[in-house]
């Protein structure tokens, strides 16, 4: 939703059936896709999965459980010779060419994630994060909370949970258009 109100037209897929994605979507895997529509796309954002680097996995269970498609992508993607933008969570290997949280973008969220982009980011004038008490971080008080505090209104909590806030890819949206725009005039 973020890049759609950053002027993108948004394609999504996943390998999972999203019932609620306001978008064109195509339930596939993403690397296949990648591979055979990448090039396509004027900028393409990669979220895989991020049980293999969070916190709580290790806490709650065995990360090597869980595929590593952050390698193989950032691979593929940077082989397709397209702008790319790969998000997960701050524990992840990615250079952090962003690292943004939702109260630097006025959200009642706690959820810091790490952009690294092909163009190293830059540009970024966002104040830090600030987390006072009564932030909801990965809490679940009610059915709608979390993904409204989220700004995912049109998603369930638990399709939140695995979501990245728009104003996230929004800002990183508008981020890749300064870049493109300081590119073009240089």
């Amino acid at each position: 939703m973020g890049y759609h109100h950053a002027g993108f037209d948004v394609v999504g897929v996943d390998t999972a059936e999203q019932p609620n994605y306001p978008f064109e979507f195509h339930q596939a895997d993403a690397i296949e896709f990648l591979r055979r529509h990448g090039r396509e796309f004027d900028l393409v954002h990669a979220s895989w999965p991020c049980q293999r680097f969070a916190r709580v996995t290790a806490w709650r269970g065995n990360r090597q459980k869980h595929p590593d498609l952050l390698a193989p992508g950032r691979t593929l993607m940077q082989a397709l010779g397209r702008p790319w933008v790969i998000e997960n969570v701050p524990e992840s290997p990615l250079r952090p060419d962003y690292v943004l949280c939702g109260t630097q973008f006025g959200l009642n969220v706690r959820r810091h994630r790490t952009f690294e982009t092909s163009w190293g980011g830059g540009g970024d004038l966002i104040s830090p994060c600030w987390h006072h008490n009564k932030l909801l971080a990965f809490e679940h008080k009610g059915e709608r909370a979390y993904a409204d505090a989220m700004g995912c209104t049109w998603m369930t909590n638990l399709e939140a949970r695995q979501a990245v806030p728009p104003a996230y890819t929004h800002h990183i949206g508008e981020q890749f258009l300064l870049h493109l725009a300081m590119e073009v005039s240089a």
